[in-house]
């Protein structure tokens, strides 16, 4: 009788028969996917007499969790990516620190420059003529303020000591372009208090205000700015931006003026330049002397305020000194104003301005003395022009 029992049989041995297989565990395939549910977990009850544990265990086997998946914008960078917006930060703090120590000392070397300008009241306060633009008056004087005797023998300027002028010229700036007239100084005109004389005369008898009010009254026209320069300041100009290349038509040799150049275009110094915007040993006299002081002038200012002489420390610092010893401007005016003459000045010499001479009706001798006498038709013209701040015409222009 085996009970109901149809397998094989197994005699029964020492410790009675033996237990049953333990049931086979179905193999655990790949865990449920995204969105699949999740198998839950049943709870084992804890043995008798122990306290329930109260951690909470995960409803989900750890090998049937889905991956963690980070969000990139979460993600923290790379040590190298980190540390490259730091880099480039530091640098623009430098660069900007050295603009603004840049920035510093241009601004206290503009201020020093005001600071020691010379200065004198030339512009009467209660002057009557109007008009449009703006307009300087620039005079070359013969002072030879600051050169020792060696210098004005080396210069050949003579050791005379007076109060005259041997270049008038008038700039006007405004909406017409720049233009630039010279005025002879042999010109024949009324001079307030003294009749009619030379308009040099006038900076002998009165100095600069009287010049301003004599070619104020002689033109018509409102002077708003006054710069005057000497001898040594001019020398010391052309030395700081070393020297003026100018193009000369034909050779000059002027004992009176210290002067012996040879024709073509050539580089020159301070001393040669004083000799050859002074010397009349041409044809042309007075009336050539005053297109060389012109022509030198504007390619002068045109070099002192190119690029290449403002970036170089070398050059700018000793030009700044120069200008401030050497050129005197009226009490309203300040190194601003002077750099916007330049600019005017560097326009005409760049052939976007009008540089020209006071047209000249006659050159009659009067008390003994050569003199200069305007063609009032055309001069009335000129300067009506520019009182409107308009161009000039042509046929108003002179030689």
């Amino acid at each position: 009788m085996n009970g109901g029992y149809e397998g094989p049989t197994r005699p029964v041995g020492r410790g009675g028969p033996p237990p049953p297989p333990p049931p086979s565990r179905p193999r655990r395939g790949p865990g449920p996917g995204w969105g699949q549910p999740q198998r839950p977990r049943q709870a084992v009850p804890p043995p008798p007499g122990r306290r329930p544990s109260t951690r909470v265990l995960p409803t989900t086997p750890a090998g049937d969790r889905p991956p963690v998946r980070l969000d990139p914008a979460r993600r923290p960078p790379p040590p190298a990516a980190a540390a490259r917006p730091k880099r480039r930060g530091r640098w623009r703090r430098r660069i900007l620190a050295v603009v603004a120590v840049l920035l510093l000392l241009l601004i206290g070397f503009g201020v020093y420059l005001d600071v020691n300008l010379q200065r004198t009241d030339a512009l009467p306060a209660d002057s009557a003529a109007t008009s449009e633009g703006t307009n300087w008056l620039i005079v070359g004087s013969d002072s030879r303020a600051g050169l020792t005797s060696e210098q004005e023998q080396e210069l050949a300027t003579g050791g005379d000591v007076g109060q005259r002028t041997d270049t008038i010229m008038l700039l006007h700036d405004g909406a017409s372009g720049p233009v630039l007239v010279s005025i002879p100084r042999d010109s024949y005109v009324p001079i307030a208090g003294h009749g009619s004389a030379k308009i040099n005369a006038s900076y002998s008898f009165g100095g600069a205000r009287l010049l301003v009010q004599t070619v104020e009254a002689a033109t018509g026209l409102h002077i708003d700015h006054y710069a005057e320069i000497g001898f040594g300041g001019f020398v010391g100009a052309v030395d700081a931006v070393g020297g003026v290349d100018m193009c000369i038509p034909e050779a000059i040799k002027d004992p009176k003026a210290g002067l012996d150049i040879k024709a073509g275009c050539q580089e020159l110094d301070g001393g040669t330049a004083l000799g050859y915007v002074r010397t009349r040993a041409t044809p042309g006299s007075d009336f050539d002397r005053v297109a060389r002081q012109r022509a030198f002038l504007s390619a002068l200012i045109s070099k002192a305020t190119s690029p290449a002489t403002l970036v170089n420390p070398f050059r700018v610092v000793p030009l700044g000194s120069a200008v401030t010893g050497a050129i005197t401007v009226d009490d309203s005016d300040h190194i601003w104003n002077l750099a916007s003459l330049g600019f005017a000045m560097r326009g005409v010499s760049g052939g976007s301005g009008v540089a020209t001479t006071v047209p000249v009706g006659s050159t009659p001798t009067i008390g003994g003395e050569s003199v200069v006498r305007w063609d009032k038709t055309r001069a009335q013209a000129l300067f009506g022009a520019l009182a409107k701040d308009q161009a000039p015409p042509k046929s108003a222009l002179g030689p």
